[in-house]
């Protein structure tokens, strides 16, 4: 497989999808494209989508549609994506998916991938994770610090946060799922989606990954 793919990824919290995006960007030599970051970015750049996504990040509210595709407009612009992307965390709504179709114009995008990872095997996995009250490092039940819960690098406690209880956690996915299920069917209609088990050793679902992305683009 060529160099050159625009694809765009799917996946619960906590289903590894930043690790495997890193992998398959530089798998196929494109930007990892994350919305959070792009949006934080334009801001502080002070482009005009970027200054205009910053007046409704700063007051809380959601950005609109217009915004969203104008900060995607500018930075699918950049040199460094003229070649392919990885987009991340958009498109959230059908909508939003036929706006992105509609600014990509004929390049489109190849595919958009599913990492679907069972909502019982996420919960495990976020409910599990601790983090250190200093300087943000990850741990788990699993994988705890070397002597207690005081962290490795920084020696400040390590603890579980609000929103990873095993409650808080349920009810992110329970909004990610009535979300994102529409969205993954819009894709599915269009014959642009691959839905790849994410279960298991990172390498080894990155190379099924990059095996469903090659096998449909060949």
């Amino acid at each position: 497989m060529s160099d050159g793919v625009r694809l765009i990824v799917f996946g619960r919290q906590g289903a590894g999808k930043g690790t495997q995006c890193v992998r398959l960007a530089e798998r196929y030599g494109v930007p990892h494209i994350s919305t959070g970051d792009m949006l934080r970015a334009a801001a502080a750049e002070g482009t005009e989508f970027g200054l205009r996504a910053k007046e409704f990040m700063d007051a809380g509210q959601l950005l609109p549609d217009d915004i969203m595709l104008g900060v995607i407009e500018e930075r699918l612009g950049r040199p460094d994506a003229a070649q392919g992307w990885l987009l991340d965390g958009f498109p959230r709504t059908p909508g939003q998916a036929e706006g992105l179709m509609s600014l990509l114009g004929d390049s489109g995008a190849d595919l958009a991938i599913d990492l679907d990872v069972p909502e019982d095997v996420v919960v495990g996995r976020i409910s599990a994770r601790r983090v250190c009250s200093g300087c943000g490092a990850i741990y788990s039940l699993a994988a705890p610090p070397a002597q207690g819960w005081t962290c490795d690098k920084c020696g400040a406690d390590v603890v579980q946060r609000a929103d990873d209880t095993e409650e808080s956690v349920r009810t992110r996915l329970a909004a990610y799922n009535e979300q994102t299920a529409p969205l993954l069917a819009w894709f599915g209609e269009r014959d642009m989606l691959v839905t790849v088990d994410g279960v298991g050793d990172p390498d080894e679902i990155a190379a099924r990954i990059g095996a469903a992305v090659d096998a449909r683009l060949g």
